[in-house]
């Protein structure tokens, strides 16, 4: 869920740089950054049997599935999320 957003432009390297020292969680898009509400008691144990169900089915694959708080880039969409 969106909670605001910047009106102004910001580069995906300005992003990644305030998200190093920012203790509220962001969303990066095309250039405009998101907050990020915060997450219900049900939605961490969802995310929480779903990562455990993930790991064991990655199990001996040399995969690693990550539940929460970590930063990824998809390059053909210009995007920085937490991957939910």
């Amino acid at each position: 869920m969106v909670a605001s957003k910047s009106d102004t432009y910001v580069s995906p390297e300005d992003y990644l740089a305030t998200e190093k020292v920012n203790p509220i969680e962001h969303e990066y898009r095309h250039g405009k950054i998101y907050t990020k509400a915060g997450k219900s008691k049900p939605h961490v144990i969802i995310m929480g049997n779903i990562s455990l169900l993930l790991k064991n089915h990655l199990r001996g694959s040399g995969c690693i599935p990550y539940m929460a708080d970590m930063k990824v880039r998809e390059d053909t969409s210009n995007f920085f999320g937490s991957g939910e």
